[in-house]
Order: structure tokens, then sequence, then C-alpha cells
């Protein structure tokens, strides 16, 4: 199952000192004051020509340390959970869940990084990369070559997340965009909970 994401899962406020820091000192902050969220999200597919192949919409939630659930629900539904060290991609058309260690699957859920999980300074190299359309954009280039993908941007607006876009090693672009961003909700435990349908098979690395 092809989902990279997202991932994932900066949208939280931060002090007012944090905002008029640069990019990755915006990001470290971030990270740091991070305690739940929710949100809406679009999630586009670039080819290596540049043109939108596909797009994904559904709800985001976060509630660090570990935890996030993406639900797709347009065009296909699709949902990926993680908890407790493991992440669950369930898809509803297949009938199939796969199962994955935090560690295995840092390459296909970006939003891992966002956690507080991942040492992101410890497994990337972190760059400022300037204003662009309203947004400070940070790039994460990872340590191990093998991660599965070449970096990740993170923007940043008045120190929630704005956007995100990830480049994979197979040429594949994926932009993803926020809105109706809720900073600190009070989210139901049962969110983050995974129980396979019945019918669903089930692979687990």
């Amino acid at each position: 199952m092809k989902i990279i994401l997202t991932t994932c899962f900066l949208l939280l406020s931060v002090c007012q000192t944090a905002m008029a820091a640069e990019p990755v000192d915006q990001l470290k902050a971030l990270l740091k004051t991070s305690a739940s969220l929710s949100a809406d999200f679009k999630q586009v597919s670039i080819n290596p020509a540049g043109q939108a192949t596909h797009s994904s919409f559904g709800t985001f939630y976060l509630s660090r340390p570990g935890r996030f659930r993406w639900n797709y629900q347009k065009p296909f539904v699709q949902e990926i959970v993680s908890n407790g060290g493991k992440v669950w991609f369930y898809d509803a058309d297949l009938e199939q869940v796969t199962v994955k260690q935090l560690d295995d699957s840092l390459g296909s859920t970006p939003a891992l990084l966002l956690t507080g999980d991942v040492d992101i300074e410890e497994k990337f190299i972190l760059h400022d990369q300037g204003s662009d359309n309203d947004l400070n954009w940070v790039k994460l280039s990872p340590k191990n070559e093998d991660s599965g993908f070449k970096y990740i941007l993170i923007g940043l607006n008045d120190g929630q997340l704005g956007g995100m876009e990830l480049s994979d090693n197979f040429g594949q672009l994926t932009r993803i965009y926020f809105s109706n961003i809720k900073t600190n909700p009070t989210l139901n435990p049962g969110l983050f909970e995974f129980k396979p349908p019945k019918n669903a098979d089930v692979f687990e690395n």
C-alpha cells in the first residue's frame, strides 16, 4: 500500500519567541511543545514531469508522544494508525492490514518524525530554506541512505504547519496541505486504537 504521509503532524502552537525564530528553531520548538491536534488535509501526488496524478482527502489526528491517525475518506477509504511503537496501514478496498514496527515504517510514514518517538536531529540534517508562499520552510535530509526518501520539506506558518512536501527514492513527489487546524483539542484515546476488520487479511513485519 503506497501512502506517504504524513505525514503528519506538526500542527501545534508555539510561543511568540519561537514564531520569530529561524525556521529550524521554529520546528524544534513546535516539536517540543506539541500536545494534540486535529486537521483536515489534502494530499497530492506529483509525477516526475511535475503533473498532479492523484489527490486524497481526509482528517488527521495527533496525540504526543507516539500516536497519530490518518483517516483517508476520498477517493478511497484508508487508515494509518500509530500507537505503542507500531503502525497499522488499512486499505478498505483491498481488505488488507499491514503492521510495521516504528523503525521499519519511517520511510513510508514521515509523520512519525513528529510524534516525539523519533529524534530528528539524530536521523536528519536540517536546513533553513527561507520563505516562499508565506511559509517558512525547513528541509530534512535523511542521514541514512536506506530511509526510503530523499528529503522532506516542512512549511511553517505562524508556528503551525502550513504544508509538507516529500520526495521519495522512486521519483514520486507528495504534497500535503492542511486546513481547519485545531490545536490541543481533547481527543478520545480510542482514536489511536486499531482493531483489524473481521474479513481483513493481516500482514505483520
